[in-house]
């Protein structure tokens, strides 16, 4: 009997989408964690994550199950006004980024002005006490009552607000734990204030005193803010708002007329004078110039451009006037593909923020939790145990307080005194700064997490060609084997080679041109990566490619051809073989030129103590060549395309075997050459950067821990790559791995800084040096601290910049 087969049940993957949302309100870690818990709870949302320094919520959702519209809506409605941005606007999200900014700065300097001046009144009330002059009215309890009304009122009365419905929601944030501070301040002296036989304290001027120094510390903070998003802004605010559109009968001359930028379709003509920016990306069609791409490369000298060069958006013309044909507009320019990316690294979290994050979420009550069990200790036990806590000395005169009093005031310090601001801007302001200084450098980071791998690495590993080398080979010799001669061997190997863009290619295609040889008809093309093409050309089937190539096809190569070989191969020459039906017919020598910067760069990371690997598809004998040059030990020679990724994989996990045996092993079927280099002789796992430019690297960058691709490289490398470097400077690689090692290093100051005050400053706030000491924190010094350590965690992320 036949039983029929079981159908198989495959998983398959929901579709996802992506959505950015700006969200307003979040004031520390806390509201980070809660705008985070409240999109993932949806139903259809995959992830969330949340930028407290740009207000920005990158969401991945299943479409159908959940709408970012509502999303929006929900959070709205919990305390944090966001809207969706619309990521097919073509430019009018620039303005509006910049005025948000600006909008912000201006609100918290009028908060700060009106609670600057309520301090000052409070300052003038106080004089008397201190020897100075008694000044009518001022000095009056009931006029300090209306002043600490008008500054909960009025500067206070959003952070009040905001503060409750956090509260009420479950979410509370440090806005909560301030309001209840201040508030519980305030209203033990209306009490106080109302039954005088009571005998307790008022101070009232701990409310207006607590509320200047949140205020001032906020403006400071937004203010440093400010210049740790300063790159963005930048960028945002390079392509200019208008375009001078012209016809195609006046390229050269005529005024045209001025229209949005984002109304520039493709295909459409511009004219560019001189000290103005390039609107759109395009192509030159008429005029010379020279372009300041620096904010694109980081490279200050300008670049000579002529008819038929492309131009980017944001660029600066220098000299001369240009008429350009549109080729990209909006979104699709290279400058809104940079802002992207710039905006997308500063969402992306570092590992290490995600504990911060976690300990913030649950921070507002474990403080709150302090604070009342604080209240609790003092008026029921502290207070009993040391009663000489409650009589203090001011102004020369011994002063007795009541317990009751006493233990609301060190409540209320410690409810202020606690700071998951801190905690939470300590890894996105480093990071902040960090995407900020390599985005005007031309190094594009793509994250945070990356930034945190980047300061693991132990190995560096670098493609050869386009990546060591300059990726623009040239034919040095053409050496016929038969009677052919050398114009009609290099016709056959251009006719072949038509059909790839592999740069050894190009280059054959580019010799036979500037021949001026006829490239001759093929058809039938077969291409093996990292092997070699064969193409029918006219009646011949012809081979083209390695030796490995040539042996698949029963090629033999004779004891001469193998000598000449090896001669050109170790003065650094990549050799191509060419066969026709079967019968080698000579060979094409090619070398690429190395990179200016390319011993310099293998130099430099080997002295940060970094392992250098070279990995490579060419031979041998030409992979030691290059690697002498440069002064790499260690070398992966006749790698296939499809292998890279798997010796990357095994340098991550140590799992080789031993050294004596790598070469004989069938299974790795690569050629390794190694020197003195301890990562083989002791396998260990190791976290690994790939440097590579072509699609044939893809694999391998997604594989690494780092991928590191040159800007000049494949839209394939660059996608895949987790830093892409604008310039095609290499050692731009070692930039960006010391400006990893040092936007980390802040992350962990920032943090240690961030639990330290908190772990030191709230016990001190809940009285634990006043019974020895007798020192007391008064809310309003809890508050300057407060605000003082949110100051310095932006301030030391800020201190980055003097490092580059």
């Amino acid at each position: 009997m036949q039983v029929a087969d079981k159908p198989t049940q495959t998983t398959v993957k929901p579709k996802l989408e992506t959505a950015t949302l700006d969200v307003g309100g979040m004031k520390c870690a806390g509201c980070v964690s809660s705008v985070e818990r409240q999109l993932t709870q949806n139903e259809g949302v995959i992830s969330a994550q949340v930028n407290l320094i740009t207000g920005i919520a990158a969401i991945a959702y299943e479409p159908g199950k959940v709408e970012p519209a509502n999303l929006a809506e929900t959070l709205t409605k919990r305390g944090f006004p966001s809207q969706v941005r619309d990521t097919e606007s073509t430019g009018e999200e620039t303005p509006n980024w910049v005025t948000k900014q600006q909008q912000e700065r201006q609100h918290q300097l009028q908060q700060l002005i009106i609670a600057g001046i309520l301090l000052f009144f409070s300052t003038l009330g106080h004089l008397q006490h201190i020897g100075g002059p008694v000044i009518p009215v001022v000095g009056n309890i009931w006029f300090h009552a209306g002043l600490a009304t008008l500054a909960l009122f009025l500067p206070g009365r959003e952070l009040l607000i905001d503060g409750w419905r956090s509260l009420r929601h479950g979410n509370p944030n440090m806005n909560s734990l301030v309001g209840l501070g201040t508030f519980s301040a305030y209203a033990a002296s209306c009490v106080a204030l109302a039954f005088p036989q009571l005998g307790w304290e008022c101070f009232f001027d701990e409310p207006v005193m607590l509320l200047g120094f949140i205020l001032l510390g906020r403006t400071l903070e937004g203010r440093a803010r400010g210049r740790a998003s300063a790159a963005l802004e930048k960028l945002l605010s390079l392509q200019p708002p208008v375009a001078r559109l012209i016809g195609k009968n006046n390229l050269h001359d005529g005024e045209g007329i001025e229209i949005p930028v984002e109304q520039v379709r493709v295909g459409e003509l511009v004219r560019v004078l001189p000290g103005e920016k390039i609107p759109v990306d395009g192509k030159i069609v008429a005029g010379k110039t020279s372009v300041d791409e620096s904010m694109l490369t980081g490279e200050p000298v300008p670049i000579a451009k002529e008819t038929g060069d492309e131009v980017t958006a944001g660029t600066i013309v220098q000299s001369g006037a240009i008429a350009i044909e549109t080729t990209r507009i909006g979104k699709n320019t290279t400058l809104a593909q940079i802002i992207k990316l710039v905006e997308a690294a500063q969402t992306r979290k570092a590992p290490v923020q995600q504990f911060a994050d976690t300990v913030a979420g649950y921070f507002a009550y474990g403080v709150m939790a302090i604070a009342s069990l604080t209240f609790l200790f003092w008026y029921f036990i502290g207070t009993k145990i040391w009663s000489e806590v409650l009589v203090t000395h001011a102004h020369h005169m011994e002063m007795t307080t009541s317990p009751l009093l006493l233990s609301l005031k060190l409540a209320i310090a410690t409810l202020v005194i606690a700071c998951p601001c801190a905690l939470g801007l300590a890894t996105p302001t480093a990071i902040l700064v960090g995407t900020g200084i390599g985005a005007e450098k031309g190094i594009l980071i793509k994250g945070g997490d990356i930034l945190e791998r980047v300061h693991h690495l132990d190995t560096v590993v670098f493609d050869k060609t386009g990546t060591l080398t300059e990726g623009r080979p040239t034919v040095t010799d053409c050496m016929p084997l038969s009677e052919i001669s050398s114009d009609r061997l290099l016709q056959l190997a251009a006719a072949t080679e038509k059909g790839t863009n592999h740069p050894l290619a190009a280059a054959i295609v580019r010799e036979a041109q500037q021949r001026d040889l006829p490239l001759l008809t093929a058809e039938d093309f077969h291409t093996e990566p990292g092997l070699g093409v064969a193409a029918t050309v006219e009646t011949e089937r012809v081979w083209l490619g390695n030796a490995e190539w040539l042996g698949k096809q029963s090629i033999e190569l004779s004891d001469t051809v193998q000598t000449q070989v090896a001669n050109l191969a170790q003065s650094g020459k990549t050799v191509v073989y060419l066969a026709c039906d079967r019968e080698l017919v000579g060979i094409i020598a090619l070398k690429d030129t190395l990179r200016r910067d390319a011993k310099e760069t293998v130099e430099s990371l080997q002295q940060m103590g970094l392992n250098v690997v070279l990995l490579t598809g060419d031979s041998e004998k030409v992979a030691k060549a290059i690697a002498k040059q440069v002064g790499i030990e260690q070398i992966f020679a006749e790698v296939h395309p499809h292998r890279k990724a798997t010796i990357i994989q095994s340098l991550q996990t140590g799992d080789w075997e031993d050294k004596e045996d790598l070469e004989d092993k069938e299974e790795l079927g690569d050629k390794l050459i190694t020197g003195n280099c301890s990562l083989i002789t002791e396998p260990s796992p190791q976290t690994i950067a790939m440097v590579g430019d072509g699609i044939n690297d893809a694999p391998a960058l997604a594989q690494a821990d780092v991928g590191i691709s040159l800007y000049g490289g494949t839209e394939v490398a660059i996608e895949t790559a987790a830093i892409v470097l604008m310039e095609t400077r290499l050692i731009d690689v070692v930039e960006s791995i010391r400006l990893g090692n040092a936007t980390f290093k802040k992350i962990r100051q920032n943090l240690f800084w961030a639990l330290g005050y908190n772990i030191l400053a709230i016990p001190i706030a809940a009285g634990a040096l006043l019974p020895k000491f007798g020192l007391v924190l008064s809310p309003a010094a809890a508050g300057a601290m407060m605000a003082f350590s949110s100051v310095m965690v932006v301030t030391n992320s800020l201190l980055l910049r003097r490092r580059f």
